[in-house]
């Protein structure tokens, strides 16, 4: 199907905005999305989220974008939490076994990440609004022999072991328990109890769970003879092929409490030139006319999209306020100007021994051997002077609780002080 011939609003979005992979049938998927969109049958699609940290990162937003078009396109989407499945552990992309996580920290986890949701999706009781489920509420009460019965009868060995994850993992002789060998079958289960209960008719996810999101479609059909679809989008890799997300301190987390709206913000802001407009089309509402001339924009010009792209992501995330008030900080960083009270903070609860162990206690550089080879090279700066020294002691300011401003190169900053 060319571009030309997509009718809904939906499909063409996904084609525009960088959203599509792969589809079960995107012929169908684009006819229920027009039928939706014209006041039919609501297209009702789902992504699950799996409750293994405290915060979701980038990657995961991605997907909380792709449930944010379908709404914007008259479709209503359900945030599935994966109470029941976090306990399993998705093998889909790791070569080693999840850890498995105690109830309490299921529970915690995902009080936490369930706020984010809110800030991209218009929740409420109407026809089109987004709900969010537990899983938990129906595999915690799943029966091994009925589930056996109703469901494993459909599943094949021969094709479980077909799937690129398990393939990976048995060329690479890396164990894959009989723990993580189920998750496909309650990942499919998933998609049958929402198309009974919601009807739901669309899974959605990343290109790594299209062998997943294939067996639940296979799953309803079988079952209860249900004509439902599934869609990918592309993983958020950047232009050189590489996974996004993920900076020399970590992942970059949606949790402010885990990753300050500043540093979110200096994220994007640092993204490389050639992912600029592929990162305005899928992570921000910019029109695409806009992104078109931002697009355009050559030399150090590209710095202004840069710019664009990271308060605007930081707003939907973090709100109006937080993102200007970060590229405000920013602006006053590179020009040289104070407007620290924007920074990220770290309280230390002991003074480290040297200025080195300073800087690794601050996250900045992750040894002693390296904040002297940063040093050596005029990277680290104590409130604005360069550090050629990390050997010697750290500031009077900081033993006497007042704030120091750690700089690593010239966008990476913090501020830090002692515990009372």
């Amino acid at each position: 199907m060319t571009a030309m011939t997509h009718k809904s609003a939906f499909v063409q979005t996904l084609m525009e905005r960088g959203h599509y992979y792969q589809a079960t049938d995107l012929e169908a998927l684009d006819a229920a999305a027009l039928e939706s969109e014209r006041g039919g049958r609501a297209l009702t699609g789902y992504i699950g989220y799996d409750c293994t940290a405290p915060s979701l990162h980038v990657g995961s937003l991605t997907q909380i974008m792709l449930m944010r078009r379908l709404q914007q396109c008259g479709g209503k989407p359900i945030t599935l939490m994966g109470g029941g499945t976090t306990k399993v552990g998705d093998p889909s992309d790791k070569n080693e076994a999840r850890p498995v996580l105690t109830q309490e920290v299921i529970d915690a986890n995902k009080a936490s990440i369930q706020t984010v949701f809110a800030k991209f999706l218009t929740f409420g009781d109407g026809p089109r609004d987004a709900i969010m489920v537990d899983n938990a509420q129906w595999l915690d009460e799943v029966k091994w022999l009925d589930m056996l019965r109703e469901i494993g009868k459909h599943f094949t060995i021969n094709k479980m072991i077909a799937l690129d994850i398990v393939k990976r993992r048995l060329d690479q002789e890396v164990p894959i328990t009989f723990l993580e060998f189920n998750y496909m079958l309650l990942q499919a289960y998933d998609f049958l109890e929402l198309s009974r209960r919601y009807e739901c008719n669309l899974q959605m996810g990343g290109s790594d769970q299209w062998g997943n999101i294939v067996q639940g479609v296979e799953l309803c059909r079988r079952v209860d003879e249900r004509h439902v679809l599934g869609v990918t989008q592309p993983l958020l890799m950047n232009a050189a092929g590489q996974k996004m997300g993920k900076t020399a301190n970590g992942a970059v987390w949606l949790n402010a409490d885990m990753l300050s709206p500043f540093d979110y913000w200096q994220y994007w802001r640092n993204v490389d030139d050639a992912d600029v407009e592929p990162l305005m089309k899928r992570m921000t509402d910019l029109p695409l006319d806009e992104i078109a001339r931002y697009a355009a924009l050559g030399g150090s010009e590209i710095n202004l999209a840069k710019i664009v792209l990271a308060t605007e992501t930081t707003a939907m995330l973090h709100g109006r306020e937080a993102a200007e008030a970060a590229q405000s900080t920013a602006a006053a960083q590179f020009g040289g100007g104070g407007a620290e009270g924007g920074l990220p903070s770290l309280d230390l609860s002991e003074a480290p021994t040297s200025l080195a162990a300073l800087f690794v206690a601050a996250g900045l550089v992750d040894s002693n051997g390296e904040a002297k080879r940063q040093a050596k090279g005029g990277g680290l700066r104590v409130n604005d002077a360069v550090i050629q020294d990390v050997t010697g002691p750290i500031p009077d300011a900081l033993r006497d609780g007042q704030e120091v401003k750690l700089s690593l190169g010239k966008k990476r900053h913090l501020m830090v002080k002692l515990a009372g």
